[in-house]
């Protein structure tokens, strides 16, 4: 073997063993909780605690439940710890212990605090950590013993078997917030030939880095303004957040602010105050009541103003107080309500009212187009002769024959300005079909006239109705009470419900008035109900010349305007 070899050769056995000694650092494994392998029987037996401590029986789980242990002997009775469980040592404690469901049994011996070097380690018991660095935790009193061996455990885990740096401390190289909590060493001390385990105590306080910032509000936002109600009272409500500082408490305060001056400020009572704590931010929530809201108080120089300080700068946010204005009506319910209401209300009225409505539409807006050319007649007229006085008793009579009254009557007078007084005494039933046929030219049906005699009086009428433009009813007290006549006037009703482009005109004459509705027998409930919406003229005999000419040309304008072809062509001739 060559010199240069046998060099490698020693190097890589020293390294073997060099290397190995790094890895297993102070830092390695420390923090890595480890199980404790809880056999029975392998705990110590004797225990010792300092008084005023936490101190934490050993555990051991059987069927994996937790075991109590209460002490034993004469006037012990309900003194019992369950184990993995920190309580406060007290003297009391002092005693030999049994374990239920387990062999494990141990003495326990709390000591005074004040005895030897006890009292000289309080700095141990409690220490703060800052988290992503490194730092040691040190055993109080492991000065007081000349073994320098200390296991460490974390609840009922060992942390580490071993010390780092110096004798009796714990280095965590990287601190996270999880280690925050209580952790106990135990260290072993013989006396007088009794081997003791003295457990300590050290609380670990993870905290954040240090933090140069100030405080921020999250409410209020900057400047804004918040609605209220006279004579109610108003709570105002501030939150903070502040970094974390060591031996700091943070202030919040409120004020009420006359003018915006720093000088006219005053602070108010505080009667209400929580504080969250999410690490690395504390949050503090201050709020402060106005038990009554008053007109002064919405004044445009009253503000109200919250602020927040630490050591490295303060915040602050302005709040002003504005009327609410109350809404009788809530606009998300009142309106869809109301709505709702009248869109119900309208399908009523449209349910109850339906005939009418169409009745009135298809009077007034007669749709499709006319087929006069198919009818024979411009206008079925329909009227009931009243008993003849004596002084008409000559003019009703036939239409063959010549009736010097009559005719001079008619020939003399002009329908749209009547001059003749006498001419309004004569009766509508005889004025007016020598106007419509002999002054207006129009087609008339009489079915006293024009309907042959013998067939069934209903399929004449419908038939009647067919070959007619138009039905023109003269309604009397008469005409109501005629049965006959009832019929002529419901078939043209329903003819005009049917889509038909039958037209109906009512005319009252001077014997009928609206309380004929109600008439002996009873009229029928369709004709009741349309008597009060189709279009309808008043005539009455005997009145002055003026109102009869008005009657007159209503009457012209509601006629068809065309005529039927055969009046045409007799005119022609």
């Amino acid at each position: 073997m060559t010199e240069m070899n046998k060099q490698c050769l020693s190097v890589y056995i020293l390294c073997s063993f060099i290397f190995p000694i790094f890895l297993e650092g102070c830092c390695e494994g420390n923090q890595k909780l480890k199980t404790v392998e809880n056999q029975r029987g392998t705990f110590p037996q004797n225990y010792r605690a300092v008084e005023g401590e936490d101190f934490m029986i050993p555990c051991e789980t059987v069927n994996q439940h937790m075991v109590s242990c209460s002490m034993t002997g004469e006037g012990n009775e309900g003194i019992s710890f369950v184990c993995g469980r920190v309580f406060r040592a007290e003297a009391k404690h002092s005693g030999e212990y049994t374990c239920s469901g387990s062999k494990m049994f141990f003495q326990l011996q709390v000591v005074n605090r004040s005895l030897g070097c006890l009292q000289s380690n309080e700095s141990h018991k409690s220490v703060r950590l800052t988290v992503d660095k490194g730092g040691p935790i040190s055993c109080p009193g492991h000065n007081c013993s000349n073994n320098p061996e200390i296991i460490w455990y974390k609840h009922n885990k060992t942390v580490s078997r071993r010390s780092c740096q110096k004798p009796g401390q714990l280095f965590f190289c990287y601190v996270r917030k999880e280690d925050t909590g209580v952790y106990f060493c135990d260290r072993q001390i013989i006396e007088q030939g009794v081997t003791w385990t003295f457990r300590r105590a050290v609380h670990v306080t993870v905290i954040p880095p240090k933090s140069n910032d100030p405080p921020s509000i999250i409410y209020p936002y900057g400047n804004m303004k918040e609605e209220v109600e006279l004579g109610r009272s108003h709570t105002l409500m501030c939150k903070a957040r502040f970094l974390f500082e060591i031996d700091v408490s943070p202030e919040v305060r409120w004020y009420m602010n006359y003018g915006g001056k720093m000088e006219n400020m005053t602070l108010l009572p505080m009667e209400f105050s929580e504080n969250r704590v999410t690490f690395p931010v504390l949050e503090v929530i201050r709020r402060a009541i106005i038990k009554e809201v008053t007109p002064q108080l919405l004044n445009q120089n009253h503000t109200y103003t919250c602020i927040a300080n630490n050591t490295h700068g303060n915040s602050n946010a302005t709040i002003k107080l504005i009327e609410k204005i109350k809404v009788k009506w809530p606009s998300l319910v009142g309106y869809p309500v109301v709505s709702l209401l009248l869109v119900a209300g309208l399908g009523m009225v449209l349910h109850v009212k339906w005939l009418e409505i169409q009745l009135i539409y298809r009077s007034h807006f007669q749709h499709g187009k006319h087929d006069g050319d198919k009818k024979e007649f411009d206008v079925l007229l329909s009227y009931v002769w009243s008993p003849p006085t004596a002084e008409v008793e000559g003019v009703l009579t036939s239409h063959k024959g010549p009736d010097t009254d009559e005719e001079a009557c008619l020939s003399s007078m002009d329908p749209l300005n009547t001059e003749e007084g006498n001419s309004t005494q004569r009766p509508l039933e005889v004025l007016l079909p020598h106007v419509l046929e002999d002054r207006w030219a129009y087609r008339l049906c009489l079915l006293e006239r024009d309907v042959l005699p013998g067939g069934a009086y209903a399929n004449d009428v419908i038939l009647a109705m067919q070959r007619s433009r138009m039905l023109i009813c003269l309604l009397s007290a008469d005409y109501l009470s005629n049965s006959n006549a009832v019929f002529v006037l419901e078939s043209g009703i329903q003819a005009l419900l049917q889509n038909s482009s039958l037209k109906v005109l009512l005319i009252w004459t001077s014997r009928a008035s609206a309380s004929l509705i109600q008439s002996d027998p009873p009229l029928p409930t369709l004709v009741q109900r349309a008597l009060k919406v189709l279009p309808s003229l008043d005539w009455t005999s005997g009145d002055p010349t003026r109102a009869t000419s008005n009657f007159w040309r209503s009457l012209r304008k509601a006629m068809p305007d065309q005529r039927v072809k055969l009046v045409s062509l007799m005119q022609d001739q």
